[in-house]
């Protein structure tokens, strides 16, 4: 599939739910006047029976009643399912834009973004148009975190756990993006707005450590319980068919209502204030964790786990968060005066609520952080799932453990770039070093990112940008976009320094890196720039660390001439004529043009026309 037919693909079921809503909307106005013809008709028969009497009003004032409630329910339905439609149009439409280079709908995961990292800040992984940027459609905070922590991550102390998690993650997207309904019902979730994992985990923490009684557990109590209830409705039944007076069964529930509410009143308040407002957001994870277990969506994640059968677990988990929904929507439900005495009296619904959460909380509570973890897991599979249905044109890494820091790219271009990009073919092998020169704006940069980021696309599992790519499982370390930090007294060049201090260190903690750098000390004069990048990678050179280095500094090539074995020259060549051109080609050897002079001669031409 291209990105045309997914245009066409995704424009089509944009259009259909569209149609959909539009005869839900219908419905709604239909249910709407129906609503009101029935409720003011049934106040009608009501009001005839008080005039006229005659039991047909009142059975006919019933009928309407009873028509007036199924409409409402019918009503309420029917806005559950246009929200929902709603939202998963937008998940359509947020997909075009996508397609077209508009990542606005997107979280860019700027909170992420750490300057100190070995190599998210240099690779653009988070922050506007970044990697992220494009991948997350993330609908929990958790799923964002998750989502974030795996593209932060590359295990390369453990070579061979690496290799199975990025080709298990590979297999379950894989499944996953096959099933693009099933992800979309899933991104349609963010309906239920901002999800915040944190909260949900917070507020299950505080119940987990209310202090309840634990009466309502007791078999003693549910029998006295139904024992008052039946002598209720037995007290009903005496007064209106025999001579007992009527006080009793007002007496007997009053005594009901005053008893169960002076007893259970306080628990259930401690159970409110401790779940806060957490109705739409606990739907939303019973929402997501029943898409997972009823559907193939599980199946896809058992792959990814691959360490137990999930079945019984998330049946459990379905049934959990279903049960706690129901605990918190009967907490709201309190706020209702009437219906609590009501409710109280005849079915004494505190005393059962407060039993329904003990019950649960013995059940669950224990295991529902786990299911919570799994369902940000989930989302940020996903969304990785989503990137890679996005984008047809990207093909599989191949993982390989030992022979140190190697990388083997066919046809590798920036993933950023899209279909004008230039592909490249370039070998990185162990302990070996690649000076890459050419002049401003020839291709060095968005090379060397194009490395990074596909190297960590293939450590995910995900798709990446290359006809083919086969890679080693090393530690990666980039410094290309050091900056001053004025406010605590450091300078660029000392910024460059304790940036190198950081890499040499973690150089010296991995079994093997790659480095990828973007002009070595930047911030000093041409000599001692000269002087200080050679004896650093003369330094370098003695741990098990492979390099690619980009550099204005044509001199430093001469290290290739010195040490052929471990260093080999490369660069983007430009033709100058009447213009230049750029081919951003990447080929054995030294710049020879270069382009700053011309441009500003041009620039100087221009001035002394005008």
């Amino acid at each position: 599939m291209t990105k045309d037919e997914l245009r066409q693909q995704y424009a089509a079921k944009a259009r259909s739910i569209e149609a959909d809503i539009r005869r839900l909307k219908r419905r709604a106005s239909l249910c709407l006047g129906t609503e009101l013809a029935t409720f003011v008709a049934a106040v009608g028969c009501v009001v005839a029976f008080t005039v006229w009497g005659g039991w047909a009003w009142l059975a006919a004032a019933a009928l309407l009643l009873a028509a007036y409630i199924a409409t409402r329910r019918l009503d309420q339905a029917n806005s559950c399912r246009t929200e929902r439609q709603e939202s998963l149009r937008n998940v359509y439409l947020n997909e075009l834009k996508y397609l077209d280079g508009d990542f606005s709908p997107f979280d860019d995961g700027s909170r992420y973004t750490d300057p100190k990292h070995p190599f998210t800040y240099d690779m653009d992984v988070f922050g506007p148009l970044s990697l992220y940027h494009r991948i997350c459609r993330t609908v929990t905070s958790g799923g964002a975190d998750c989502l974030a922590s795996m593209l932060s991550t590359i295990a390369h102390a453990d070579p061979e756990g690496a290799k199975a998690r990025a080709d298990s993650r590979r297999e379950a997207l894989a499944g996953l993006a096959a099933m693009e309904p099933l992800r979309a019902e899933f991104m349609a979730a963010a309906r239920h707005g901002h999800i915040d994992t944190e909260a949900v985990k917070a507020a299950l923490r505080r119940t987990a450590e209310l202090a309840i009684p634990t009466f309502a557990l007791s078999p003693v109590a549910v029998a006295v319980a139904a024992v008052a209830m039946a002598g209720f409705a037995a007290a009903i039944l005496l007064a209106a068919l025999t001579p007992v007076e009527a006080g009793l069964p007002v007496a007997w529930g009053v005594a009901q209502f005053c008893a169960v509410y002076l007893i259970c009143s306080k628990p259930l308040r401690t159970t409110a204030k401790a779940a806060g407002n957490l109705q739409r957001q606990l739907g939303a994870y019973a929402e997501l964790i029943s898409l997972i277990c009823t559907t193939d969506l599980r199946l896809a994640s058992r792959s990814q786990c691959g360490k137990r059968d999930c079945t019984a677990e998330d049946g459990a988990a379905s049934k959990a968060f279903g049960e706690l929904k129901g605990i918190i929507d009967g907490l709201d439900r309190r706020g209702n005066v009437l219906g609590l005495v009501l409710f109280d009296t005849l079915l004494l619904s505190d005393f059962f609520l407060v039993r329904r959460f003990l019950v649960w909380r013995r059940n669950y509570v224990g295991r529902m952080e786990r299911w919570i973890d799994g369902v940000s897991e989930m989302d940020a599979l996903v969304s990785m799932a989503t990137f890679s249905y996005n984008e047809p044109a990207a093909g599989r890494a191949e993982i390989s453990t030992g022979g140190g820091a190697r990388l083997e790219a066919e046809g590798m271009w920036h993933p950023f770039l899209g279909e004008r990009a230039v592909s490249n073919d370039f070998t990185i092998a162990n302990n070996n070093y690649y000076i890459v020169t050419g002049a401003n704006m020839a291709g060095k940069s968005t090379f060397l990112r194009a490395i990074g980021v596909n190297y960590i696309l293939a450590m995910n599992g995900m798709p990446v940008f290359a006809r083919k790519l086969r890679v080693t499982v090393f530690n990666l370390f980039c410094s290309m976009r050091t900056s001053d930090d004025l406010s605590h007294g450091i300078s660029y060049f000392n910024a460059e320094l304790l940036r190198l201090k950081q890499l040499i260190g973690s150089c010296k903690q991995a079994a093997h890196t790659l480095i990828i750098l973007d002009e070595i000390l930047k911030g000093t004069n041409s000599l001692d720039k000269l002087n200080g990048s050679r004896m650093f990678l003369d330094a370098i050179a003695a741990l098990p660390v492979s390099g690619v280095i980009a550099t204005h500094d044509l001199e430093l090539s001469r290290m290739a001439d010195e040490r052929p074995d471990r260093f080999h020259n490369w660069c983007f060549e430009i033709g100058l004529a009447e213009r230049i051109t750029y081919t951003y080609k990447i080929t054995p050897g030294v710049a020879r043009n270069q382009n700053a002079t011309f441009l500003l001669r041009n620039i100087i031409a221009e001035i002394a026309g005008s």
